[in-house]
């Protein structure tokens, strides 16, 4: 399969789109042993290319014995972009894909994206003075989006505020833009398997552990995420959000020594409340 469109005609050769993109010279951005992301310039343009070797039985074999999908190609991130585009998601725009071969081990592609100009990861940008309106403004952002990620059947596998980029130009904006990048893994169903929405927003949680998020931020998400009243959340969604919080806290504690003192209280808060309910 391939994709072209009129932006790159000139740059690179429609025949041999593939080995035309890794001849390309730019500036590598990451590069494993069967995956190169690298950033190159046409006509005064930014873009990035993500190209993909094959990634050998070795590797399948060793992800299906995790009961885990491997990644083969570019394509999960085509498709995934494809359906974000669809449902109105801000997300990377794609120029160019090409996937070559039969092989399952040795499927050779590349995507290639326009470049997101002035923007910055909300990682780095919680890093620094944040006001408080933009904090809301970006926990209401974050959680629609992953409403209607998961009411689609699309979970993202590496979802975590690193993955966001927020137009800076949109800041005051009443809804900002936030572009939703890296879905090289990302799985597209009729419908989210629980396990995989726990997965996604307890990374998402674990990832805002040093911003010290308050009640009111955590009970705006959860609205916004589930449509529905906070009681009826606390009384039907109780096992969802555990699930979230335990996945999340792992996830820390695999690079720290503790968890965050807010987080302890919020624990500790819950476990108060599961105490209450069962004592009644």
């Amino acid at each position: 399969m391939q994709y072209l469109v009129d932006d790159l005609k000139d740059c690179v050769d429609s025949e041999n789109l593939f080995q035309s993109v890794i001849a390309l010279e730019g500036e590598i951005y990451r590069e494993v042993e069967n995956r190169k992301t690298f950033r190159f310039e046409w006509k005064g343009k930014g873009y990035f290319a993500k190209t993909h070797f094959g990634v050998g039985w070795r590797e399948i074999l060793k992800n299906l014995v995790q009961f885990r999908l491997p990644v083969l190609d570019a394509s999960n991130e085509w498709h995934a972009l494809g359906k974000l585009i669809d449902l109105g998601v801000d997300t990377l725009h794609p120029v160019a894909y090409v996937s070559e071969g039969w092989n399952p081990a040795k499927m050779r592609s590349c995507i290639v994206t326009r470049e997101l100009e002035n923007t910055m990861s909300l990682e780095d940008l919680c890093a620094g003075d944040m006001s408080l309106v933009l904090k809301r403004k970006l926990v209401k952002k974050l959680a629609a989006v992953s409403k209607l990620l998961h009411d689609n059947g699309i979970n993202h596998r590496d979802y975590y505020i690193c993955h966001f980029l927020l137009d800076l130009d949109s800041s005051h904006q009443k809804v900002p833009v936030v572009y939703l990048i890296d879905l090289h893994r990302a799985q597209i169903r009729r419908n989210t398997p629980f396990r995989w929405k726990v997965k996604d927003i307890g990374g998402l949680f674990f990832s805002t552990f040093d911003l010290e998020l308050t009640n009111r931020d955590l009970f705006r998400f959860m609205k916004i995420y589930t449509g529905r009243p906070l009681r009826e959340i606390l009384q039907k969604d109780g096992d969802f959000w555990r699930a979230v919080l335990r996945r999340a806290m792992r996830l820390y504690l695999q690079d720290n020594a503790g968890l965050p003192d807010w987080v302890i209280h919020l624990q500790e808060r819950d476990s108060y409340a599961q105490g209450k309910t069962h004592g009644k």
